[in-house]
């Protein structure tokens, strides 16, 4: 007779390909999924976020059962504080001879789950997640013997690897690895942005959004405008959609800024990949069988699949390989306090507004509103590293910290001190007011540097630039920047910072 086991599930490994159902018989495994407060509110979640997990994860619990599976669900309002806690009293309750559980995408979560052979006396089987496209150990041979781990040589040994868009030789389609200097253009209204399909909340996901609305009401999350796909085959949909209508366009566009919409062109399958319920490779090539039927150019199909082929591997493997003294990195010594519009997105600055209102609202904003619009504030005042990181895990849909924590830190504020990037992304209001049309609607100027109605973002790029060119100075990629600032008359210099530094306070306290 076999020895019966309880498989636990995690709220963001949803997916039948999850390694702990590897091999499991509806006749002796008995699966447990849990709502609890630890993982509900060890950050002030947006609600949107609460709500997909929590109704994916019932969708979820339903296919199960209907597989014949024997499921214990433990929902938010059986007050179960801890995942450890709920494995325990299942444990107690079915009496399985061995429990297995897919490792998690967070640090703090791998300790708790390395203690519970200490709670319970049968045996504790943590297996490695092979849902992603790169195991941590080969991501660990990638990087032996490298002085810098950049992203685009690991790309394209994923590529290889995978058998993605190579020609028949094995050589990259179309005679480059890359193109993304062809998927940079700004925003300027071109075309006509598709509607997005509606997906209406079902009887589900309406009784989440009643439980998470009373449970956290002071949370972001505007949830009367919920309409993210919370099954497997809503995902597929979802994906489904953007390869007929959206794809073709996604890469000139992927980085403009856009006062008509918070979508653009982008596709919103991360959300979806990071909680399992679509997988990273059937994703990648589906969009390669698009371009290979001529239905979008190849330079959008690259962009994106070098997304989730490249980066997104890349990004748990630096996660890993560097946690947990990652997570305390402060480069560039930054401690101002984060402002409480953060929270608002009550600030005259548009692109700002505009990018944390949709971020509070949605839960949602797309990789260049939060690099080169948030992200870029943030490095340029000196935000404090743990506040901001912390607020875009609560923030997104799609942030666990495994993803969430070495894109804020290490990208957008160069606290890790070059691990991810080899200078800091700082940019000026010129970048942004080339990117989208924000800056039409806003009270500031993006051509003036100082004096009245001056795009903060100019004085505040050249005083970030002043306070750490000693820092910089030995970085070939920042010498071209720190010599046209020392070219420039010293009293010039003086003025701007002294603006910079004049204008930051009221531009942290308040709407300015």
């Amino acid at each position: 007779m076999k020895e019966s086991r309880l498989l636990v599930i995690l709220g963001d490994q949803l997916s039948l390909a999850n390694p702990a159902l590897d091999a499991a018989e509806p006749s002796r495994d008995h699966i447990l999924l849990a709502e609890v407060a630890d993982e509900a509110s060890y950050v002030p979640h947006n609600r949107h976020k609460l709500v997909l997990i929590f109704s994916a994860m019932r969708h979820f619990r339903d296919a199960l059962r209907k597989r014949g599976f024997s499921v214990t669900y433990v929902p938010l309002s059986a007050h179960v504080t801890s995942l450890s806690e709920a494995m325990v009293q299942t444990q107690l309750e079915i009496a399985a001879q061995s429990i297995h559980a897919c490792l998690p995408g967070e640090h703090r979560v791998q300790q708790m789950m390395e203690d519970w052979a200490q709670l319970v006396d049968v045996p504790v089987n943590l297996h490695q997640d092979t849902r992603f496209l790169c195991s941590l150990d080969g991501f660990e041979q990638w990087a032996q013997g490298r002085k810098e781990l950049r992203m685009e040589y690991f790309y394209r040994e994923m590529r290889k690897k995978h058998c993605l868009l190579l020609d028949e030789n094995g050589k990259p389609e179309g005679g480059s690895w890359n193109y993304d200097k062809e998927n940079r253009k700004g925003w300027r209204g071109q075309l006509d942005i598709p509607r997005r399909p509606d997906n209406a909340p079902d009887a589900i996901t309406r009784e989440v959004i009643a439980e998470v609305l009373e449970r956290f009401p002071d949370n972001a999350g505007d949830l009367e405008l919920f309409r993210y796909a919370v099954t497997h085959e809503g995902a597929q949909q979802e994906l489904d959609w953007f390869c007929e209508h959206a794809l073709q366009h996604f890469g000139r566009y992927q980085d403009g800024l856009a006062e008509e919409s918070p979508w653009l062109f982008h596709s919103l399958v991360a959300l979806y990949l990071n909680i399992g319920l679509l997988e990273p490779l059937a994703v990648c090539q589906q969009v390669e069988a698009i371009w290979r039927e001529g239905k979008c150019e190849l330079a959008a199909a690259e962009g994106f699949i070098r997304q989730i082929l490249g980066w997104r591997e890349y990004v748990r493997g630096i996660y890993w390989r560097n946690m947990p003294q990652y997570a305390q990195h402060n480069f560039l010594n930054a401690k101002t306090p984060l402002p409480q519009w953060f929270w608002t997105g009550d600030t005259s600055m548009r692109c700002m507004s505009q990018a944390i209102d949709q971020s509070l609202s949605l839960g949602y904003a797309h990789h260049i509103q939060r690099l080169m619009v948030i992200g870029n504030f943030a490095l340029l005042a000196g935000l404090e590293v743990e506040a901001v990181c912390e607020w875009y895990l609560a923030v997104y849909v799609d942030a666990f910290e495994w993803v969430e924590l070495p894109n804020t830190l290490g990208m957008a504020l160069h606290a890790d001190g070059g691990i991810m990037a080899s200078k800091p992304y700082a940019a000026s209001g010129k970048y942004i007011q080339r990117q989208g049309n924000h800056c039409k609607q806003c009270a500031y100027d993006p051509g003036k540097a100082t004096g009245e109605g001056a795009c903060p973002f100019n004085a505040l790029y050249w005083r970030f630039i002043d306070k750490h060119k000693e820092t910089f100075a030995s970085n070939a990629r920042m010498n071209l920047i720190l010599a046209n600032w020392r070219k420039r008359d010293p009293i010039e210099r003086q003025a701007i910072v002294d603006w910079a530094d004049q204008r930051l306070p009221t531009l942290l306290a308040s709407d300015a």
